[in-house]
């Protein structure tokens, strides 16, 4: 077997596989006792017909192709541990010719990740900071949350809950259909479709209303989008809030309950510091991967891109899955190639941004070890509470362990790379460190 190798860019390399006459045709030999055993050929027992007449029955051509179902991927795997390539998918593969018997097969390989100089790169954060009038919105949606509804007989006001039936259509075709739905009418929240609420206000109980209202042009099925939607609305209740008094009795009512108004406005202070701290780190690692992008080289195989399409439209498909993948695009009115395209910027920073956590996770020589992975389970299974026996059984199988140790890894990659941008550092510093931390990997 004569085996030569290209490299071509983006993570691959091409093989061209000549594979010896004598050895096609001992696998054709061994094709035709697989197939003569399944064949009934005319004025033979099954197995028993010889070749010449196994092929005049069947074709060559259809000899040949169940000779190389099994022939190539036994060349291609000797052609690749004789080649020392380390494969990471399975390969395109292109006949060249079959006399004699070549092959050429497109392997992708690992990625290449060059990284440029992260450890003089240094990124300011954001202090966070919580307006005051913030804490006083979460106290009242908490008096919304708590509030009592008590039926009215006047005409609809903003913030009432109203009881309705209300159907949409566009063309025919039913987009909503709600029978005795409770909607609570928000100005900063709208019902069904932006506009429809307005059309709401001012009906009392037992009134009717049929209006049009546009369809925004950002609508999902991208083929309504602008369209007049008929909306019907028939009113059957009406019930207006009554807030309670913001007091320590209230205080107290709320949720494990509070001693006072200050204990319960310090925990949302807490709950919306905390939750402004992670936006805040977020928005801070989105900027690290950027600039880490800015200044690496990056080579990867289109295979990585395609699956992570794959994956994305798997996320958009929710659990109707492939079977769900016709009627997903007639509702958007778009085809799979224009939904891939659209996917394909995401998808392709989504790559990026992995392979580059993962270069700098090898180069920091950050691990995690198996007394750390048992751990984070125990740990994750000691807050499941009812589903503590369903993570328990999912983190004894290799597969749950491994993704524990992927999400340790990440985590611990993160808090390196904030660690080194985030402390304000000249550039000597920054090459002293460098020195230093390497010394002492070694």
């Amino acid at each position: 077997m004569k085996v030569s190798t290209e490299r071509i860019p983006q993570s691959q390399v091409v093989l061209e596989i000549e594979v010896e006459p004598e050895r096609l045709e001992k696998s054709l030999d061994a094709a035709y006792r697989r197939m003569v055993q399944r064949t009934n050929v005319p004025g033979f027992r099954r197995g028993k017909a010889p070749r010449q007449m196994l092929e005049r029955q069947v074709g060559h051509d259809t000899l040949l192709q169940e000779a190389l179902d099994r022939l190539i991927p036994e060349v291609y795997r000797e052609a690749i541990e004789q080649e020392d390539i380390d494969a990471i998918e399975l390969p395109q593969v292109e006949m060249v010719s079959t006399d004699p018997l070549v092959m050429k097969a497109t392997v992708p390989i690992r990625p290449t990740v060059e990284l440029g100089d992260y450890r003089r790169m240094w990124l300011p954060r954001d202090s966070v900071v919580v307006p005051e009038e913030r804490v006083d919105e979460a106290l009242e949606q908490l008096r919304h949350r708590y509030a009592n509804l008590q039926p009215v007989t006047r005409p609809i006001a903003w913030g009432d809950v109203v009881t309705a039936d209300v159907k949409g259509t566009v063309d025919g075709r039913t987009l909503f259909d709600r029978s005795d739905i409770e909607v609570h009418l928000r100005e900063d929240r709208p019902v069904f479709l932006p506009g429809l609420a307005e059309q709401i206000i001012g009906l009392s109980k037992g009134a009717e209303k049929e209006v049009e209202v546009p369809l925004p042009g950002d609508f999902p099925e991208g083929d309504l989008a602008g369209k007049q939607c008929h909306c019907r609305v028939v009113v059957h209740g009406v019930k207006e809030e009554q807030l309670p008094e913001l007091d320590d009795a209230f205080a107290r009512q709320v949720g494990e309950g509070f001693d006072s108004v200050a204990a319960l406005r310090q925990r949302l202070a807490d709950d919306l510091h905390k939750a402004e701290e992670e936006a805040e780190l977020e928005r801070y690692q989105e900027q690290i991967l950027l600039n880490l992008d800015h200044t690496a080289t990056i080579e990867y195989p289109p295979v990585l891109l395609e699956k992570e399409i794959d994956h994305l439209l798997h996320e958009q498909l929710g659990p109707r899955g492939e079977s769900g993948m016709e009627q997903y695009l007639q509702r958007i009115g778009k085809s799979e190639e224009e939904v891939r395209g659209q996917l394909r910027e995401t998808a392709e920073r989504r790559v990026r941004h992995s392979l580059l956590l993962s270069e700098v996770a090898e180069v920091e020589n950050i691990d995690v070890d198996e007394k750390e992975v048992t751990e984070e389970a125990e740990r994750v299974i000691s807050a499941a509470g009812p589903q503590a026996d369903q993570f328990r059984r999912m983190f004894g199988t290799p597969d749950g362990r491994a993704a524990i140790r992927r999400s340790l890894l990440t985590r611990k990659t993160w808090d390196r790379l904030v660690e080194l941008v985030s402390s304000e550092k000249s550039p000597e510093t920054a090459d002293e460190t460098a020195q230093a931390e390497e010394t002492v990997s070694e």
